[in-house]
């Protein structure tokens, strides 16, 4: 076999690197149906010894970690650990699935690799998307096609995982029909790629929608979140009082109240109803509409420790909370929601080590939410998630199992600054409108605020970086429940049994072969 030189293999890594990252960066994720055959033809060209797969496992984490810091470099604007942290595990988590194929293909079929080499891949996806500390499920490979709703409309059936997996299949049947040459290969190379496609389209216009609305507004105060900014209970009421009249709900970002004048911050949750009469002045004398809006609450414990995450202070023992609130216009608080999806570092973190990063809202180790609520807002029900949420496919889904007709997500993207960031954390609320189908109302401190239909679909208009208002839309309420919601990440779940048997079969086929009982 024709070696490869190190300038060439160095072309390939970042040829890889280009073609991973693009989907994050604004432009198509497509390019991820290819985007690892370079990385392949570097593993094909190298042999089964220990220094070939130290070389091989050299390339892949160089190509793996580019991938994350050319995608995620913006977490540096909070802090540069954030980016350090997230590329190493994710790294780790990378190289676990290729590396493992890498060796497997070297010494036994290569079905059994490219089998190995899929379900892996999803499997240290799900472990690191589902772990409750380090966790940072931001470049799953599904989560690339953000900008390509048209594309991956079946979400619906799959969630985030079936891209995951027509992403992993598509390269190993372009890379296997570059291999053999083959006229099969290469067919059944171009079905694996297409047929998804052609059934999304198919979906995306054939989609009915249904004839349940509500009107909906929502809010961006655009208040610099690393300044010490506040903005006037006069200014909230004023955008409110301007809404159109038939409005029944209107959204605030997270952490809002933070930044309203004398707004008691954090508010005590044993005693929300004596906020009335500040909370009452927000509405701007608006007597017909909710208010959802973040904030942050304190639930006190006295002498005692409730929980392994309260702290003590002059209350005695205490939790902080990451919260959305549902406010009536007399400023009763009806009904209130906990975070339960923590941003590591920050809000799931011990106090001394998030005294050093700064991502413009509460710090320290806050208290994690207890489950799914919904809110009822005019006689329907509106699933409360908060930012970093939004990230996870089965939780945000766990909303519409609870009854949830549309989606409200309050955010503060602030502190990412103009970058790619608060733009894909709005597109994968398209994702997450799809596999749901359910409308989604987002309301950021600052970044983009707007409505998202059940097709994925941008409604209307939308207020990007830096801009201040408040839009209104009339939103498509659903009740059904999609095959994603019913069964959640069901395609990872069959890809980590897959993984074990073939990690099972493998072992014996090495046994049976030193044996001299296969060739």
């Amino acid at each position: 076999m024709t070696q490869l030189t190190t300038r060439k293999r160095l072309l390939l890594v970042i040829i890889s690197v280009i073609l991973l990252s693009i989907g994050w960066l604004g432009l198509s994720g497509i390019t991820l149906l290819f985007a690892l055959v370079p990385l392949m033809i570097i593993s094909e060209h190298y042999g089964e010894s220990r220094r070939d797969f130290m070389r091989m496992m050299g390339w892949a984490a160089m190509t793996f970690a580019l991938w994350s810091v050319v995608s995620i470099w913006w977490v540096t604007i909070a802090h540069w650990t954030g980016t350090l942290t997230a590329t190493i595990v994710g790294t780790f988590w990378n190289l676990v699935a290729f590396m493992t194929y890498h060796y497997v293909s070297k010494r036994a079929p290569r079905a059994l690799a490219y089998t190995l080499l899929a379900t892996l891949w999803i499997t240290t996806e799900y472990l690191y998307y589902s772990a409750d500390v380090m966790t940072f499920p931001w470049l799953l490979l599904g989560h690339g096609f953000s900008n390509d709703i048209w594309a991956v409309q079946w979400y619906e059936y799959t969630g985030v995982f079936g891209g995951t997996l027509w992403a992993m299949a598509s390269n190993i049947a372009i890379f296997e029909a570059m291999r053999s040459h083959t006229k099969v290969a290469k067919v059944r190379a171009s079905l694996i790629a297409a047929l998804p496609l052609l059934a999304s389209i198919a979906i995306y216009f054939t989609y009915a929608p249904s004839d349940e609305r509500m009107t909906i507004s929502v809010v961006q105060p655009n208040v610099a979140c690393y300044e010490e900014n506040k903005i006037s209970k006069e200014d909230i009421a004023e955008l409110i009082s301007e809404l159109p009249d038939d409005t029944s709900c209107v959204i605030l970002p997270e952490s809002a109240l933070c930044y309203v004048e004398e707004m008691p911050t954090p508010m005590v949750e044993e005693c929300l109803d004596g906020y009335a009469p500040y909370l009452v002045q927000l509405f701007g004398g608006r007597d017909d509409v909710s208010m959802i809006v973040g904030q942050s609450t304190m639930r006190t414990y006295g002498d005692h420790k409730a929980t392994t995450t309260a702290r003590h202070g002059d209350w005695g023992y205490y939790d902080l909370y990451n919260t959305a609130l549902l406010v009536s216009t007399d400023g009763g608080v009806d009904d209130s929601y906990h975070k339960a999806k923590l941003v590591i570092g920050v809000e799931a973190m011990p106090e001394f080590v998030s005294s050093f990063v700064d991502l413009g809202g509460v710090t320290g180790q806050l208290g994690w939410g207890e489950g799914h609520r919904v809110f009822a807002v005019d006689g329907h029900k509106l699933g409360p998630a908060i930012c970093y949420e939004a990230l996870y496919s089965d939780y945000f889904a766990g909303f519409v199992r609870k009854g949830a007709d549309a989606m409200a997500v309050i955010s503060n993207d602030g502190w990412w600054g103009d970058t790619a960031g608060h733009k894909r954390l709005f597109d994968f609320c398209r994702l997450r409108a799809i596999e749901t189908r359910r409308s989604v109302a987002r309301s950021a401190n600052t970044g983009i605020s707007g409505f998202i239909s059940p097709r994925g679909d941008v409604v209307g208009d939308i207020l990007e970086w830096d801009e201040r208002g408040a839009l209104t839309q009339c939103i498509e309420l659903r009740d059904d429940e999609t095959i994603y919601v019913r069964y959640g990440d069901w395609v990872a779940r069959i890809s980590i049994y897959a993984a074990v048997l073939s990690l099972l079969y493998f072992v014996a086929y090495r046994v049976r072969r030193r044996n001299h009982l296969v060739d």
